[in-house]
């Protein structure tokens, strides 16, 4: 085996190899030992002044902190007493959120199983600060989870990735369709598990009267932000149209208060390459193309472009688009919805909605899609339940006895 892989960069290594990992043991979930690492870690990057520049790096060590580890845990409480990791995890992260290998390998770990990430190609600074700390924390503090990650690079030209699959008990996939598909040509083991976060369009819902009623408008843009501009809108959890609910007269006025105070904030916090306003530019023309009544707002700085929509067609997720780029349609309930959402909706966001409410309405409707319903300000907040998998579960085996 080792004569096959070429040697690929190790971001992180604990004392073992890919391929001697795989002789490690796997662990229960939420072991005391990964809850340790993982909190230690917490504790280093909310006191590392290069992690405070990275939004998503704080946020990442706060989800790693003891207090919210032990809430996840107590969740699983009566479900996981029978359960051990699958052994060793292969994940693929994707290439344009920089912070997700770190979410993936966490997963890996409080499933009980060895992990080996291939973190993106790409030079991301959040992935050499946290492989930096985590070095750190196991100097001053070790422990055997050590040995329990390596976070990898390599080229595509590589055979890494068919090796490595090779090897693994569980392999997660995220990216997009072509690379869900590329990928698989590497086969797996028999008894392997794989998961796939493939390609996924995100919505928001707003109650145009509820809108207007509040006060603090920044509060709301600084969350709608976090949820879109702050990664460029490229995560799958950017919501990309925009349902407002309502009469006309409601819609309109919310739509004008909201997008102010959207402009307003971002107008200093973002700044938008000339190949994106190119690419918003393409997206509106092929609107206009192809739907009919396509209305495209005016915009004088190219900050926000709202393409506005009279019907709703299966292939809306054809026309995405990334920095601030977003169809909007009118309706008075969410049943306009019904005929559309497949299973490459992901999370709806809302605000003055009911979130229940929501979810009945998708079970009811058998809908294959929409599988986090979330408010405006939590799209891109992790969690254990992901694309419609309980993640703890679906890593970890069962060892049953009567």
């Amino acid at each position: 085996m080792q004569n096959k892989l070429n040697n690929p960069i190790y971001l992180y290594k604990g004392k073992l190899s890919c391929e001697e990992m795989v002789n490690l043991k796997p662990l229960i979930p939420f072991s005391d030992e990964v809850l340790e690492f993982l909190n230690n870690l917490s504790a280093r990057i909310m006191k590392n002044k290069e992690a405070k520049e990275y939004p998503d790096i704080i946020t990442f060590g706060f989800f790693c902190r003891k207090g919210n580890l032990q809430k996840l845990k107590q969740t699983y409480a009566g479900k996981i007493e029978e359960r051990i990791g699958k052994g060793l995890s292969f994940h693929i992260a994707p290439s344009n959120v920089p912070i997700n290998f770190a979410y993936t390998l966490v997963v890996g770990l409080l499933s009980g199983n060895i992990c080996i990430v291939r973190a993106s190609s790409k030079d991301f600074a959040q992935t050499r600060i946290i492989c930096k700390l985590m070095k750190e924390t196991f100097e001053e503090k070790p422990n055997i989870i050590e040995d329990y990650i390596a976070v990898v690079s390599y080229n595509r030209d590589s055979n890494m990735t068919e090796e490595l699959s090779k090897l693994a008990d569980a392999r997660i996939i995220w990216g997009g369709d072509n690379t869900v598909i590329e990928i698989r040509k590497s086969p797996i083991k028999p008894r392997a598990v794989e998961v796939t976060f493939a390609d996924r369009y995100s919505l928001c819902v707003i109650d145009a009267a509820k809108l207007i009623q509040i006060t603090d408008l920044t509060k709301l843009a600084r969350e709608f932000f976090n949820d879109t501009y702050l990664f460029d809108q490229n995560a799958c959890t950017s919501p990309r149209m925009m349902i407002w609910l309502g009469d006309k007269e409601k819609i309109e006025k919310a739509k004008e208060v909201f997008w102010d105070a959207i402009h307003n904030y971002i107008l200093t916090r973002y700044k938008i390459e000339s190949v994106v306003a190119v690419d918003k530019l393409m997206t509106e023309l092929n609107c206009a193309v192809d739907f009919e009544n396509v209305h495209i707002e005016k915009t004088q700085d190219n900050l926000i472009n709202r393409i506005q929509i009279q019907s709703l067609e299966m292939n809306i997720p054809d026309y995405r688009c990334v920095g601030g780029c977003f169809l909007e349609y009118d309706a008075t309930n969410l049943d306009d919805l019904k005929k559309i959402v497949t299973d490459k909706y992901q999370t709806l966001s809302y605000l003055g909605c009911n979130p229940k409410e929501i979810q009945e309405w998708v079970i009811k409707n058998g809908l294959k899609g929409i599988d986090r319903i979330v408010p405006i300000g939590k799209t891109a907040d992790f969690g254990l339940i992901w694309d419609g998998y309980d993640l703890i579960t679906t890593l970890s085996r069962i060892c049953y006895c009567e």
